[in-house]
């Protein structure tokens, strides 16, 4: 006979799960899968593959979210949020975002634009200076000394949001890059970083930039550099303006850079295989992990009084959360009567803003817009998705797809660290397919 601590248990999770369809998009909570297009027989299948990575401990746990035509089709939460404490997973759980905190970023940005407070062609050092003269280094094949040469131009805002800046992250351990970024203790914004943001950038400017700007495609701290300029231009910090401007209008209530003392309980544990590929739990007395040149801590969500604000890697957030956020881009800017974007400023957002130019995470999209990977040719990244789809992924195995041609948007919410993309990723999205009936 099961206890009455996990009989409460489960009715909470019970509970959460309605709860959390309420709060999300417009419509009836749990529309039905059929009403939003969705097949309900091969959604199982879908979760089943959650279920079998949970099993095998490939995963602890995790948290899947479809919506279509404004409403919820699929939220589910499967496996253990702490696996070792045997806490089930829950539609409320916090996990932590990384790189898909830069869409939000870009997001600010554009409201920004939009007022006329700044322009896509400004350079950055009209914001801040220490941008001014930026030099670029050429390696010397001779002598393996790094010279530095004047760049042709600035950096403009343009480079930062579609990352042809010139600015690349210490963890790809390309040298010299990779030990100049680490004597000058730049921090890639997933640990415990000292002081703030603009401290961390100040110390970023002083470097030389790994190639022209514009002439590249290179993934780095730009979108951390694009954080400190709104944060400039409106005189908020990044956390204010966030929360103001975005996550309050939207009804994101569990969306944060360091989360409430009274919320941590719903973070989730975070893990990394063991020798076996069995997920393990890395404990929170660690502190600082390294592996290689990639730091990252499980705890910083969690620092008390913290202000560094990383536009690039910082957030905390939920599936349904992150789901109204897509929402409002798939809408064309707009969610519940409230618009923080024109449709315009959206559909420049989510084209190519590259140009022949093409990223080095193909699996994304063939192109990259403003915070986002692009799909631009049919069947180019052999990807599921639609033309014009755009989609990114953070460290921890959280992912994210909007396909405006089919009016669907998928959240996966994993929170495991490997190098590299895990292969549910893409086989969630490719099962989600499956399910669409009209």
């Amino acid at each position: 006979m099961p206890s009455i601590r996990r009989i409460f248990m489960l009715a909470g999770v019970l509970v959460v799960s309605l709860v959390g369809c309420v709060l999300f998009l417009k419509g009836p909570p749990k529309a039905g899968a059929e009403a939003t297009g969705l097949d309900a027989t091969k959604l199982q299948r879908l979760d089943a593959l959650l279920q079998d990575a949970v099993e095998q401990r490939q995963i602890a746990g995790g948290v899947v979210l479809l919506a279509r035509h404004d409403r919820i089709s699929h939220l589910k939460a499967i496996g253990w949020r702490d696996l070792e404490a045997q806490v089930p997973m829950t539609t409320d759980t916090l996990f932590r975002l990384a790189s898909m905190t830069k869409p939000i970023t870009s997001v600010a940005v554009m409201m920004l634009v939009e007022e006329g407070k700044l322009r896509l062609d400004d350079p950055v050092s009209k914001f801040l200076p220490e941008f001014k003269a930026p030099t670029v280094g050429i390696p010397n094949l001779f002598n393996g000394n790094l010279e530095r040469k004047p760049a042709y131009r600035e950096i403009i805002i343009h480079d930062l949001l579609n990352h042809t800046s010139g600015l690349t992250y210490r963890y790809w351990d390309i040298q010299p890059w990779t030990t100049l970024y680490r004597k000058a203790g730049v921090s890639d914004g997933l640990n415990h970083a000292p002081g703030t943001s603009r401290n961390n950038v100040r110390r970023l400017a002083r470097l030389p930039l790994m190639f022209q700007p514009g002439t590249l495609w290179g993934y780095g701290l730009s979108d951390d550099v694009l954080g400190v300029v709104v944060e400039t231009v409106s005189g908020q910090d990044l956390e204010t303006f966030f929360r103001t401007r975005i996550f309050e209008p939207l009804k994101m209530h569990d969306t944060f850079f360091y989360v409430p003392p009274e919320k941590q309980e719903r973070l989730a544990a975070l893990y990394m295989p063991d020798r076996r590929g069995r997920a393990q739990r890395i404990r929170e007395e660690l502190g600082l992990v390294s592996v290689g040149e990639l730091e990252f801590s499980a705890t910083y969500p969690c620092e008390k009084n913290g202000r560094y604000f990383s536009g690039g890697a910082g957030l905390v957030s939920t599936a349904p959360d992150y789901g109204r956020f897509l929402q409002m881009l798939l809408n064309g800017g707009e969610l519940d009567g409230v618009r923080l974007l024109r449709a315009e400023t959206v559909k420049q957002m989510t084209s190519n803003q590259i140009g022949y130019l093409k990223t080095y995470i193909p699996k994304y999209g063939d192109s990259y817009g403003y915070g986002f990977g692009v799909h631009t040719l049919d069947g180019a990244s052999l990807d599921v998705a639609s033309v014009g789809s755009y989609s990114w992924g953070g460290l921890f195995q959280t992912y994210f797809w909007v396909d405006p041609k089919k009016d669907l948007l998928g959240v996966l919410m994993l929170q495991l660290f490997i190098l590299g993309d895990h292969p549910l990723r893409y086989e969630f999205k490719k099962r989600a397919y499956e399910c669409l009936v009209s």
